[in-house]
Formats: structure tokens, sequence, C-alpha cells
């Protein structure tokens, strides 16, 4: 199937400001059930230097810097992908050990995954919640991941929040509310926290809707060895398929934001963003 995804964002400032260089991060990641056969950045103003490059995580980068004043910033990114036929239940976990839980990662995977194991402090109640639903999955890795990212979508309304960061997992446990990127900042850390490499997801979701209405959605990965980086969404509950479009991948959120860079000057800005999936 091929899909065009055509992603505006659009920044207004109240007063002349200069833009410091800025990383863009737009560009789908190729998988073994995606192709990118075209992807292009419309860029106003024109930056005056443009290098594509790859940073810390091997996420694609459109690194962009600047000269003179502008009162506004805008991007539309246009990506055409081409998916094909994919079973998230297709793989083999191996060494046998880690389909019981807990498993321990050995000494150099625990050096290579190293930032995406390091979790923070949670609650005894959300310990608590993951310990149950484990406990009902017989230990085993993949039900418990299963049954474990059901449960979150069960158990908590999913919202939409433009901006921010993810609210901190306990925050989020109590609520039982949060958008894609709170949902899925608090597994991270849950599953951390039971020795899981976890990091968070940017990207794009596609499903049939009657009336389209699609945002930049997150959603969560472990790592599992024998089967490599495995897909969690716990906003729908699922794991992912050949509809999530991945962007960006990092055991810090902070490193996956679709636009990151400063300006100088005082002004106040709005931001607007527009995003469509169409199949072709």
């Amino acid at each position: 199937m091929t899909f065009k995804i055509t992603h505006q964002t659009h920044y207004t400032f109240d007063s002349d400001v200069f833009l410091e260089p800025h990383y863009l991060r737009f560009r789908p990641r190729a998988t073994a059930y995606l192709d990118v056969t075209n992807f292009s950045l419309e860029i106003s103003p024109q930056p005056i230097g443009h290098k594509v490059i790859l940073d810390e995580d091997h996420n694609s980068i459109n690194f962009c810097w600047y000269e003179g004043m502008t009162n506004q910033l805008q991007i539309t990114a246009t990506s055409i992908l081409e998916t094909k036929d994919f079973n998230p239940f297709e793989f083999l976990v191996y060494p046998l050990a880690f389909n019981q839980l807990p498993f321990q990662y050995n000494a150099l995977q625990k050096k290579i995954l190293f930032s995406a194991l390091e979790g923070q402090l949670i609650s005894q109640e959300l310990l608590d919640y993951g310990a149950a639903i484990m406990e009902g999955s017989q230990c085993k890795t993949i039900p418990y991941l299963r049954h474990l990212t059901k449960q979150l979508h069960d158990d908590f309304i999913v919202e939409y929040r433009e901006v921010g960061s993810p609210l901190a997992p306990d925050i989020t446990f109590q609520l039982k509310r949060g958008s894609c990127r709170d949902l899925s900042w608090m597994q991270i850390h849950l599953l951390r926290q039971q020795g899981f490499a976890a990091r968070f997801v940017s990207g794009y979701y596609y499903f049939d809707m009657l009336q389209p209405e699609y945002e930049l959605h997150a959603w969560v990965e472990v790592f599992l060895p024998g089967t490599g980086w495995i897909g969690l969404d716990p906003s729908h509950g699922m794991l992912t398929g050949n509809t999530h479009f991945p962007i960006a991948s990092s055991a810090y959120f902070e490193q996956t934001m679709p636009v990151s860079g400063g300006i100088r000057g005082s002004a106040n800005s709005t931001l607007k963003t527009n995003l469509s999936i169409e199949t072709l």
C-alpha cells in the first residue's frame, strides 16, 4: 500500500527574531515493512545551510541554519511510503531464557543499552500494577508485554495535548488519563524498573476514519535479543504494525521532538500544525 503524509508546522512570532540552528525530525524511518520512496522539505524562511545528519540515536535529522530576521518559521514535510505485509508476531526470542521474567541482559548488552535501561523512581502503586499483570501472564515475556499494553489502553483515557513534555509517570498513573506520549513515558519507566530496555518513539499512525484527523503519535519500543526492538502502542493496546511509521526513537523523549532549536529575541510565539495521511 502507498501512503502520502503531509505534515505542516507553522510558528508565528509577534516580533522579528533571529533563528538559531534547528534540528528537524520529520523523515520516516525505513523498516522491514516500510520503504520511504520520496521525502521533501519546504522551509520558510529558506535556511542558508542545510545538511542531513544522523544523531546520537542514529535518527535521520535535517540540520538547518539561518541568517537575517523573521517573524515566522514554516515547515512542510511530504513523505511517500510503501508498506509491505507484516506479522508483528513473526519473531524468535533467543536465547530462550529471555522468554521468562525476570531476565538479565549480558554485560555487553547492558553497556550498549545503558540509556534505555536508566529508569527513574516510580510509585509502589505503579510497580504493583505492573507486577499483578506480570503474575497474570505467568511471568512469560511476550504475553506480559501484550497484556500490559492492552491493560493500559483499557484502564486509561487517551486525550489529545498538542504541546508539552510527557507528564511524570506517577502523575499519569494517578490521573488515569493522558496523551499518547504520557502513556508511553509511563510504560517505559515501568518496564525499565522491571529490567527491560525501553525507548520512546515518535512517528505517525494511520487507521481508517470517517473524518480523518491525524496527529503526531508516540509509542514504546522494547529490546529483546533475537528479536530486536518490538513496538508497543499503549494508546491503542497493541503491538505496532505496518501502519505505524516511526520517525525518531530514543531513550530520551527530548531527542524525538519534530522541531528543536532556539531563537534570539523576546517575541511570543504561536504554533499551528496540520497532518494529513492519505492512501494513493
